[in-house]
């Protein structure tokens, strides 16, 4: 793929294809997710798929990179796929124009795909999703809290055992090990979030991005057994 001429610098060309070769299904398409879905098609990754039921509204547009003044109102699996698709014509886009949850999680055939990157908001959907990864031996990485910080130099790949001020994975960390389940990885923040009065967490343009970018180098750098 000419567009990768770039990646085949450092990369060689079994990379590429390898890169190519795989699957990843991502679970939200804001600040987080958004940059997740768009960073893996300019890896390369030949197949994604797309899980969110909200369209664009004028409160995105300060954060979520798929956003903007002329799709607001429009499905974001609809933008994904037509934003995806204007980068690399021959990636093939899955839409799951849905909220997640243990009533529609049937409607998603998970072994098709590599791995999954949870970047959904609500934790009772993060955990049926780690459950069901964990059952089906697919790999799994979760965005963990990306609200009211700053600095997006304070976002790191750990376990989830060894997040330190995240009040997200304070949760995750409490109800996976109810679960009996460990070591799954992470994209977490250790900056300490701002406080406010305002139940609805603030955001700021320059760090939902990176921790989704994050997400995606975990899932390159796996494939090509980096990390």
């Amino acid at each position: 793929m000419e567009f990768l001429n770039r990646m085949e610098n450092m990369l060689s060309a079994e990379d590429i294809k390898k890169i190519n070769s795989k699957s990843v299904l991502v679970f939200g398409l804001g600040g987080v997710g958004g940059a997740c879905v768009e960073s893996l098609a300019r890896a390369g990754i030949g197949k994604i798929g797309v899980v969110d039921k909200d369209t664009f509204d004028i409160t995105n547009l300060n954060r979520q990179i798929l956003s903007s003044t002329e799709n607001i109102g429009e499905n974001k699996t609809d933008v994904a796929e037509k934003r995806l698709k204007s980068i690399n014509q021959d990636i093939i886009v899955d839409k799951y124009n849905m909220n997640f949850s243990k009533e529609t999680c049937d409607k998603i055939n998970f072994n098709q795909y590599d791995y999954i990157v949870d970047a959904i908001d609500s934790i009772s959907s993060k955990l049926l999703l780690i459950e069901i990864a964990v059952r089906e031996g697919i790999k799994i990485i979760s965005a963990m809290g990306a609200g009211n910080r700053m600095d997006p130099t304070a976002i790191e790949i750990t376990k989830i055992e060894k997040t330190k001020n995240d009040p997200v994975a304070r949760i995750m960390r409490k109800k996976l090990k109810e679960m009996g389940i460990k070591n799954i990885p992470v994209v977490s923040s250790s900056e300490l979030p701002i406080k406010t009065h305002n139940r609805t967490p603030g955001s700021i343009s320059f760090v939902p991005p990176v921790s989704g970018m994050i997400l995606t180098s975990y899932v390159i750098r796996d494939i090509l057994n980096l990390n």
